[in-house]
């Protein structure tokens, strides 16, 4: 079945994409002045100064363990050996890991302990490895992944993001990366500006998802454990009173990638103190808002994806980002 792409993401169709060998050199020019993001802020992080992400070129993690609460065929019975990175390009005004997001709490690890933790994780089981907000690391963690990856790693790569890339700096992956884990947060350019500072969220978030589908293509899962091995799940959280917002981007998803992709539609926002200055954001998704998008999604054909049931609204799914396992 022909999938109908975008004009960006037929585009690059034709682009005849050059692997680029990540070498510290190349880490440190990335570092020195910084358009890994679509921020483009050009910070010299590699001189000590902090980009838009708020952090300096030193590799900073908060937490590296076994996460359970991952969609199934991520988590699994084992979980997900999921590494947190501190910092985030996007910032939502909403976060859940609002500590790390905006670089407060972590530890500075080289890129040879980023590589002992993959392999560290792969030891206590983990159903894979599970890089959480790791855009603004890219260049160093393609260096621990190689690292990792000729000391015996062979669990498929987990890139789990806010949506909000580069698609140069995600062909730096191609290779490395099997599942791609990206949010698609907004379809209006004012709600992703408000809650975001982000006017060009959806536009650069969408030609993202078509980089990581180009490189991950259709889902292959693993017929014994059921894990998915290779592919693209595309998490949408509600947000309260933004069910049009929802509705467009589910059907944009549906009508770009048909079941080409697994569609995660969560319903676990959890208001939280540093957004209490957006008082349409201090409640819950109610049954009924969770239940008619479900319906929408039905209508329209989504077959492929992941739905949430029972209290995912609450803080205590937030792990603590206390450096474990760094």
């Amino acid at each position: 079945m022909l999938i109908p792409w975008d004009v960006r993401y037929f585009a690059f169709l034709f682009y005849n994409i050059m692997p680029v060998e990540i070498t510290q050199n190349f880490v440190n020019a990335s570092m020195s002045d910084c358009t890994l993001c679509p921020r483009n802020c050009h910070a010299d992080r590699l001189s000590g100064q902090t980009g838009y992400c708020g952090q300096t070129a030193e590799l900073t993690a908060a937490r590296a363990a076994l996460h359970f609460w991952e969609e199934p065929c991520i988590s699994g019975s084992a979980g997900s050996g999921a590494v947190f990175f501190s910092g985030c390009s996007l910032q939502c005004v909403f976060c859940q890991n609002h500590p790390i997001a905006l670089g407060k709490s972590g530890r500075k690890i080289s890129v040879e302990r980023l590589a002992e933790i993959f392999l560290e994780l792969q030891a206590k089981g983990a159903a894979n490895i599970n890089l959480v907000t790791p855009s603004h690391f890219i260049p160093q963690i393609c260096l621990g992944l190689k690292l990792a990856k000729q000391g015996g790693l062979c669990l498929p790569i987990v890139y789990n993001s806010s949506g909000y890339e580069n698609v140069a700096s995600l062909q730096l992956l191609e290779g490395l990366v099997d599942i791609y884990l990206p949010d698609l947060k907004y379809f209006s350019p004012e709600t992703a500006a408000k809650y975001s500072h982000a006017p060009d969220y959806f536009k650069t978030a969408s030609s993202a998802i078509g980089e990581m589908f180009r490189q991950a293509g259709v889902p292959v899962f693993d017929s014994e454990s059921g894990l998915l091995k290779r592919g693209v799940i595309v998490r949408h959280l509600l947000l309260p009173g933004q069910s049009a917002d929802s509705k467009k981007i589910l059907r944009y998803l549906h009508d770009t990638y048909h079941n080409d992709i697994y569609v995660s539609i969560m319903n676990q926002y959890t208001p939280l103190p540093q957004a209490a200055s957006f008082p349409e954001l201090d409640r819950t998704i109610t049954p009924e808002e969770y239940e008619k998008i479900l319906d929408f999604a039905d209508k329209i054909g989504i077959e492929q994806g992941y739905i949430q049931e029972g209290g995912t609204a609450a803080e205590s799914f937030i792990p603590l980002f206390d450096g474990e396992g760094l």
